[in-house]
C-alpha cells in the first residue's frame, strides 16, 4: 500500500509541480500590492537617479538605507539598462525569485535523498516539500516578509526576502556538498561572499542563513578535518570583509537599531492558530532526531525556537523574525520522511495525516487564487477567504512627479513613493534617518483639527511640500485656502492638492 502511495505520488509530482509554478508565476505578473511593495519600487527608483548617492528612499534627505543591498543594485542596472518601468522590474524580480527558491529547494533536498536517488523520485520529493513550505502552516492566515506560506508569498514574491531565501537553500546545499567532499579553499570563499550578499539583501533572513548554515555544520557527517575548518573561518572572513566595506550602508550599525520592538510585537500572537499544521513536521524532526542527535534540520529548528522563545521571554520581539528558522527546517523533514526509510506502518500513517495537513492549509490559503482570477470566478467560499489588494496611488501620477514632496497620512506614505515622489514623513521605520520623529510630528501637527493655519503653512515651507494628499475626514487647510489648489480626487474621498505659491 505504501509503495503504491509513493507511486501515485512520483506520478503525480510533474503535475502538481507544473501547476504550482503556473500559480506562482501569474501571482507574480501580477504583483498583488498589501504591504512593503511601495519601499522596494521606491529603492529601484532611487538607485535608478543615483545610482553611487540615492540617498533615502522615502523621504528628501541624503541618508544611508539598509534597503541599498547588492539585489536591488542589481535590479536598478536591469532597469537603466533594459529601460523598463520599475514595477515591471520587480515582476522580473519576482520570477527570478520565483526560481532561485524552486531551483534551491530541489538542491538542498538533493543533500538528504543521496545521489542515488532517481529524477522522479527526486522530482517527488522536492514538489513535496514545495507544498510542505507553502501550505504547512496554519488556518489562521498570515502574511509577512521572510515568511513563504502561500498568500505570504503571494503578496511579498518581489521582496528581497523572497530573494534572499531563495539563495539561502542554495547556501545551505552548497555548504552542504562542500563539507562532505572537502572542497577547497575557493568555494569557501565564495560561500562567504555569498553569505554577506545574503545578509546584505534582507538582514532578518540572513540570520535565518546564518543559522542554517551552523546547522548544516553542526551535523556534518564526517566531522570536519582541520583543513576544512581553516577554510570556512577564511570564508567568514570575506563575508565579513564584504559586509563591512558595503558603501551604501553600515551593516554592523543595525545591531543599535531602536523602535524595532511594537512591530514585531504582532509576530508573537495567535501562535497556535498560525503554525498548528506544523505538528507532522515537529514530529518527523523528533523520528529525525532518534536517527541521528546531530540531524543539521533538528539542529535547524532548534537554534531558530531557542532564538523565538528567547525574543519573546525579553521582550525583543523583533527576533520573532527567525521564526522561518524553525518552520523550514520541520517543513522541509516532513516532506522528507514520506519517502524516507522506516516501518511501513509509521510511514504510511505519517503520510496521511501531512496530506489531511496539506489540504487544511491549501483550504485555509486558497484565497490566493483571487490574485490570479476575477473574484466572480471563484466559488463563495473561496471568495469569501479573498482579500483584495490595495488600489495604490497611480492617480497621483499625472501630477505629482519623481523628486517632489508630497505631504500624507501614513497609509498613502507607505505607497506614494513606490511612484517617485518623496513623503514629508516616513511610511516606515528608519533608523537612519535623524529627524524620523520631527517628521512624523509635522504631519500630526498639519492634519491635527486645533493646528493654527500659520503652523501648517510652516510645515508645508519647512519640508518644501508641493502635493498634499488628504481624506475627507482629515483635517488641514480648508479647501478654498489660497495656498492650495485642488487637483483632482481618489479612491476612498481622498483628494490631491497642490501647493501654490508661496505658502507663507
Amino acid at each position: 500500500m505504501r509503495a503504491a502511495s509513493n507511486a501515485a505520488l512520483r506520478a503525480a509530482a510533474p503535475l502538481v509541480l507544473l501547476l504550482l509554478l503556473a500559480l506562482l508565476v501569474a501571482v507574480a505578473v501580477r504583483l498583488p500590492w498589501a504591504g512593503d511593495l511601495g519601499i522596494h519600487a521606491a529603492t529601484v527608483e532611487r538607485l535608478r537617479h543615483d545610482l553611487l548617492d540615492p540617498g533615502n528612499p522615502l523621504v528628501d534627505e541624503k541618508t544611508p538605507s539598509p534597503y541599498y543591498s547588492p539585489w536591488t543594485v542589481s535590479l536598478a542596472v536591469l532597469g537603466d539598462v533594459t529601460g523598463l518601468g520599475t514595477f515591471t522590474v520587480l515582476r522580473i524580480a519576482a520570477l527570478l525569485s520565483l526560481t532561485l527558491l524552486v531551483t534551491g529547494v530541489w538542491r538542498f533536498t538533493g543533500t538528504f535523498t543521496g545521489a542515488s536517488t532517481g529524477r522522479t523520485r527526486r522530482t517527488a520529493v522536492t514538489v513535496l516539500v514545495l507544498l510542505c513550505l507553502l501550505l504547512l502552516w496554519g488556518t489562521s492566515l498570515f502574511n509577512w516578509s521572510g515568511f513563504l506560506g502561500l498568500n505570504s508569498l503571494a503578496l511579498t514574491v518581489s521582496y528581497p526576502s523572497t530573494f534572499a531565501l531563495g539563495v539561502s537553500f542554495h547556501f545551505w546545499a552548497l555548504l552542504r556538498g562542500a563539507l562532505a567532499r572537502g572542497s577547497g579553499l575557493p568555494l569557501f570563499l565564495g560561500l562567504g561572499l555569498l553569505w554577506s550578499v545574503i545578509l546584505l539583501s534582507h538582514q532578518f533572513s540572513g540570520v535565518v542563513a546564518s543559522f542554517g548554515a551552523l546547522a548544516m555544520v553542526a551535523g556534518a557527517r564526517p566531522w570536519p578535518v582541520r583543513a576544512v575548518w581553516t577554510r570556512l573561518a577564511a570564508g567568514l572572513a570575506v563575508g565579513a570583509v564584504v559586509l563591512a566595506a558595503w558603501p551604501y550602508y553600515s551593516f554592523f550599525s543595525l545591531f543599535q537599531a531602536q523602535g524595532l520592538e511594537e512591530i514585531h510585537q504582532a509576530l508573537y500572537g495567535n501562535l497556535l492558530g498560525r503554525y498548528w499544521l506544523l505538528l507532522p513536521g515537529v514530529f518527523a524532526l523528533a523520528l529525525r532526531l532518534r536517527r541521528d542527535r546531530r540531524d543539521p534540520l533538528v539542529v535547524f529548528f532548534a537554534l531558530g525556537a531557542l532564538m523565538f522563545v528567547a525574543g519573546g521571554v525579553s521582550g525583543h520581539y523583533s527576533w520573532g523574525r527567525v521564526l522561518p528558522a524553525a518552520v523550514i527546517p520541520a517543513q522541509v523533514a516532513a516532506g522528507l520522511e514520506v519517502f524516507g526509510q522506516g516501518r511501513r506502518a509509521v510511514r504510511t500513517a505519517f503520510a496521511a495525516v501531512l496530506g489531511a495537513a496539506l489540504l487544511a492549509g491549501a483550504w485555509t490559503q486558497s484565497g490566493v487564487l483571487g490574485y490570479v482570477l476575477p473574484r466572480d470566478a471563484l466559488p463563495p467560499p473561496i471568495a469569501d477567504r479573498y482579500h483584495p489588494p490595495w488600489r495604490g496611488y497611480q492617480w497621483v501620477t499625472p501630477w505629482a512627479k519623481y523628486g517632489d514632496v508630497v505631504l500624507a497620512t501614513m497609509f498613502p506614505a507607505r505607497q506614494i513613493p513606490g511612484y517617485g515622489p518623496y513623503t514629508v514623513a516616513p511610511g516606515y521605520p528608519d533608523f537612519f534617518l535623524p529627524d524620523e520623529d520631527a517628521r512624523a510630528r509635522a504631519v500630526d501637527t498639519y492634519f491635527a483639527p486645533g493646528t493654527t493655519r500659520a503652523e501648517r503653512l510652516d510645515v508645508l515651507r519647512r519640508y518644501e511640500v508641493r502635493w498634499i494628499v488628504s481624506h475627507r475626514d482629515d483635517a488641514g487647510l480648508a479647501a478654498t485656502d489660497p495656498a492650495l489648489h485642488k487637483v483632482t480626487t481618489g479612491p476612498g474621498d481622498q483628494t490631491l492638492y497642490e501647493v501654490v505659491g508661496d505658502p507663507g
